[in-house]
């Protein structure tokens, strides 16, 4: 299939996602975050939280073929992140945003998505299942089309936390765009394991 590039869809779509990407720097609860830039993902990340709050990416290689052997998370010196501590011995995922088998073009690219700043608390059961899926779903579409990805982190008005203290995420809103098209999906952050990943749509 020969995929044909318009670039009025293009210039739609990414308009589309800048205007996910404003309106995402204060979330529906007000909480604001530090909007960083990086040539793989945009997050807007809340320190207090400890936890990204919004994040965008274009999925850049859907057919990489990198190991992601010995690569693990790794903090960032500017911004207070979770780290190691608030991942031991409990239920959660370290839970990339920006999928790193999106980026697994070369190990440079790849090593990038394993930025505490792309990492959230997952369930496991949300991690390894439907939301795994999706993202399977997103790098075949992006053998076709540009696919522009959005997340926002949901966490309720008063978040629980972990006792290292990063907040515990209670939902994931994910938009993807491509070929003039948007579909939104939200996946509370519990064991969902063995559910459909199309199960999840809230809109297109």
């Amino acid at each position: 299939m020969n995929r044909k590039w318009n670039p009025m869809k293009t210039s739609l779509t990414r308009l589309s996602l800048l205007l996910l990407l404003l309106l995402g720097s204060v979330t529906s609860h007000g909480q604001t975050g530090k909007t960083i830039k990086s040539d793989i993902y945009t997050v807007v990340y809340s320190e207090d939280y400890q936890q990204p709050l919004k994040l965008t990416y274009i999925v850049q290689c859907p057919s990489g073929g990198v190991s992601r052997g010995g690569l693990d998370f790794y903090t960032n010196d500017s911004v207070n992140t979770s780290d190691n501590n608030d991942y031991k011995n409990n239920e959660w995922d370290r839970g990339h945003l920006a999928p790193a088998a999106a980026f697994n073009c070369d190990r440079e690219t790849l090593k990038k998505t394993f930025s505490y700043l792309n990492c959230a608390l997952q369930h496991e059961g949300l991690n390894r299942g439907p939301w795994k899926e999706l993202e399977r779903f997103e790098r075949n579409l992006a053998k076709f089309f540009e696919v522009m990805v959005s997340v926002e982190v949901d966490f309720g008005e008063t978040p629980y936390r972990v006792p290292a203290g990063a907040a515990i995420p209670i939902g994931f809103t994910k938009t993807i765009s491509f070929d003039n098209k948007i579909y939104q999906f939200y996946f509370p952050n519990t064991d969902v394991a063995g559910q459909d990943w199309f199960n999840f749509i809230i809109a297109q």
